[in-house]
């Protein structure tokens, strides 16, 4: 007890000593010293505590900090499809803020509708190739009452867009869309709010419209029985066909809802959105009414059907990873190519985005849920082996199929180019096997890969192979997959690499001209040298065929084979560096270069006024009297 009281005793006098200092440092004269530790006690309480002490009085709160903490939450799970360039993030309020090269438009589509997902997009429905016949229905619900910070993600690889709205007053919006590729009449929109603030929000909503379509009628049903029926908004009208007396039937049916929506504080609000679209082929203005009654009662039944299929969170959730996985199929023939900073050079974000655009354009014809088991078969025989693709040269040197995808109108362009140049080059029988099909002929030519009786060859010009390139499972047969690398040595040359992912039989592969005896392929990667051929031929063959394979050897007529020469440095230097300068910036070179002529003319000076201070002195010596 005696001990405590001592402690307090002490303490007391400490307080009261610092209390006196204090005293004397305050009444005493205003010294430098004294105006400078004021200055800092200021300077600390307005930068550590004056924001604390604002907040508390007047409750505001840091905008910026908000949008920040949004936005990183939102992006941090594509940071490795980012790098993979498996997703594109697009900015909406300031173009340079991303920190991608292109400003590519965000699209969903699966062969029946498409949809470029800007603020207030229409439908587009199938005309020829593409997905380019507008139907001037708005389905997008948007939350715009708000001053968002906004970005778009696009995710190839699970055929998904991503929106996220960040407002300065701490709501945070989330939209996820996509056209699903298993019910392809099926557009769905998932909503997600999140109200972090300590006080309840109205927000108001964009709800769906019609623009330019002055045919379309409109009518209200309830759906899904009971208590839990569902207002729902069935539009159905004529679409005109460009240069054609023939018109389209179409019907869009959706959820109806409010314009507005309350959240609770500290809380959210999720909103799953479905619209189904039905049209019929082009007919005469005759029969539009009976088609029209016909599209109506498809759209209304199929989303009867969506609606009794997603009861529970748990079906929403397989309803959106079933349209995923067959997405991440599409993707499983794929193409790897270097980085190149070559100006005007295709890398591969150019051909990921492009490869998303054109797969959005077809159906997935053989995961559809109402394709026939014969058709599907048909479908899977004709992705085995396709006779006479590709014929072409390889489609990454040319300029029209890479041209900007920055808006609607241009990505429709490009995909009607590439489904043509496909079709032409004899692809006809893989783009009729759908999205799987088209991506499998994109993928052989890119290479210049070619199916020709009984055996893959590859036809490019051993010059091209100046990057890395890496075919990934490619279909050959009903159970092989086979891989292609080429890889550029230290040497500057480039070799070819082959294995196979999987094989129900023996295969085996030569380079150049087949001179030299076949060799069997496995899992392990085989290397072949690069070989350049007079005339030219294919530099590398495959095939399960070891008897096809010498008599190539035989009907292969080449005059001379040599191993391809190696590429020269300031090739391959202007694809690592952007410059034919090597690794250093060409600003170095240049420096070396003026110090070198400086360097010079102050030597040449010296000697010089060497030269001429010798010739002074031998004349006076000369001339000494």
């Amino acid at each position: 007890m005696e001990s405590a009281r001592s402690d307090l005793n002490d303490m007391s006098r400490r307080a009261g000593e610092v209390l006196r200092r204090l005293q004397r440092f305050v009444d005493g004269p205003m010294s430098r010293k004294k105006v400078v530790v004021l200055l800092l006690i200021v300077i600390f309480l307005l930068l550590y505590v004056g924001p604390t002490i604002i907040k508390w009085m007047f409750g505001s709160e840091d905008s910026a900090s908000h949008q920040n903490v949004c936005q990183k939450n939102f992006l941090s799970p594509f940071d490795d499809a980012f790098q993979e360039y498996d997703a594109y993030l697009r900015h909406e309020t300031t173009a340079t803020l991303s920190t991608r090269s292109h400003n590519y438009v965000p699209y969903v589509g699966n062969g029946l509708l498409g949809l470029a997902l800007e603020h207030d997009s229409h439908l587009n429905i199938k005309y020829g190739r593409t997905l380019s016949l507008p139907v001037y229905y708005h389905p997008l619900y948007i939350v715009d009452d708000y001053e968002m910070k906004e970005f778009t993600v696009a995710e190839y690889k699970k055929g998904i867009i991503h929106r996220f709205q960040c407002s300065n007053t701490g709501i945070h919006v989330a939209y996820h869309y996509y056209a699903h590729r298993t019910i392809p009449s099926l557009f769905v929109q998932e909503i997600w709010v999140n109200n972090p603030t300590n006080k309840g929000r109205t927000l108001k909503l964009s709800t769906p419209r019609v623009s330019d379509w002055s045919t379309s009628v409109k009518q209200t049903i309830k759906l899904h029985q009971g208590v839990d029926a569902k207002d729902y908004e069935v539009v159905s009208g004529m679409v005109t066909l460009p240069d054609s007396d023939k018109v389209v039937a179409v019907a869009v049916v959706t959820r109806k809802m409010e314009n507005k929506v309350s959240v609770d504080a500290r809380d959210g609000l999720d909103m799953l959105i479905f619209t189904t679209v039905q049209y019929s082929t082009p007919i005469k203005k005759s029969e539009y009414a009976k088609q029209k009654d016909i599209v109506e009662k498809n759209a209304i039944a199929e989303m009867e059907k969506v609606i009794a299929l997603t009861g529970d969170r748990t079906a929403v959730r397989k309803l959106r990873e079933n349209h995923s996985r067959v997405w991440e199929s599409l993707w499983y023939t794929g193409f790897y190519i270097s980085d190149s900073k070559a100006e005007g050079i295709i890398n591969g974000d150019r051909i990921n985005a492009t490869i998303y655009a054109i797969l959005s354009q077809v159906k997935s014809l053989e995961h559809e849920e109402n394709i026939k088991l014969a058709t599907k078969s048909d479908i899977l025989r004709t992705l085995t082996y396709s006779e006479g693709c590709y014929e072409g040269h390889s489609t990454l040197d040319a300029f029209n199929l890479w041209k900007p995808l920055n808006n609607l109108e241009n990505l429709n362009k490009v995909a009607s180019v590439w489904l043509l140049t496909l079709e032409k080059q004899g692809c006809h029988k893989l783009l009729k096997a759908g999205a799987s099909g088209v991506n499998q002929a994109m993928i052989l030519s890119f290479g210049s890969l070619r199916f020709s009786n009984q055996h893959l060859e590859y036809n490019i010009h051993p010059s091209k192979l100046h990057r890395d390139f890496l075919f990934r499972r490619i279909n050959y047969g009903n159970m092989t997959h086979v891989n292609i690398s080429v890889i550029v040595q230290e040497d500057n040359k480039a070799a070819i690499f082959v294995a196979l992912d999987r094989s129900d039989k023996t295969y085996y592969a030569c380079d150049a001209g087949c001179l030299d005896s076949p060799v069997q392929l496995g899992p392990y990667r085989k290397y072949f040298p690069v070989k350049l051929t007079e005339p030219l031929t294919a530099i590398l063959y495959v095939t399960a065929d070891r008897q096809h394979m010498e008599d190539l050897r035989h009907a292969i007529h080449v005059r001379e084979v040599v191993e391809a020469p190696a590429h020269e440095h300031h090739v391959i230097a202007l694809h690592k560096h952007g410059h034919s300068f090597g690794a250093l910036n060409p600003l170095f070179w240049i420096s070396i270069i003026v110090l070198i002529v400086v360097f010079h003319l102050f030597l040449c000076r010296i000697i010089m006024n060497e030269f001429c201070d010798s010739g002074v002195s031998y004349r006076r010596l000369y001339n000494k009297p």
